[in-house]
């Protein structure tokens, strides 16, 4: 018995793959808030992103390592794909969650108009705006955590029967 209770030989199943993505959402949130404590006073507007790529990155390696005895007796790349892309799905829906938060929005209308002079901007100009970052938060989720799961779960290896 190892990590999570999986046995070899087992498969991942759907409640695997949300279990990780559970995991993965959780750990990323929490690093991230310790990251962006770290990183917006150093690089301001750039700490963001930055702290986000790394909290995504750190987080699947994380997951990767847990969850690798079951990602190997499967496809590892179909077990990671799965897993990437729920978590992707879940990592969009939370961006717009946050974007529309009416708390929130001042804050991002605030950064918006200090980067870009937006006074002449239209609606769709403001919804094409956030579109691209939606669109980049979904890039960032695909590639590095399919990088981070893909390297946290050759970390482990196989057990020999």
């Amino acid at each position: 018995m190892c990590v999570f209770g999986f046995k070899g030989g087992e498969r991942l199943k759907f409640g695997d793959v949300v279990t990780a993505v559970a995991s993965l959402a959780v750990i990323t949130t929490l690093l991230d808030s310790v990251l962006l404590a770290v990183f917006i006073p150093v690089m301001s507007g750039k700490g963001t992103a930055v702290a986000g790529i790394l909290s995504t990155l750190v987080a699947s390696l994380i997951v990767g390592y847990l969850f690798a005895l079951k990602i190997q007796e499967e496809s590892r790349r179909g077990a990671i794909a799965s897993i990437v892309v729920l978590f992707t799905v879940v990592s969009m829906l939370a961006t717009i969650a946050f974007i529309a938060n009416p708390l929130v929005s001042p804050a991002v209308k605030e950064n918006m108009d200090s980067m870009f002079s937006t006074s002449g901007w239209t609606n769709y100009d403001w919804f094409d705006a956030m579109f691209m970052v939606v669109a980049l938060n979904v890039v960032i989720a695909l590639v590095f955590g399919f990088i981070g799961l893909y390297a946290g779960s050759m970390l482990r290896k196989p057990k020999k029967s």
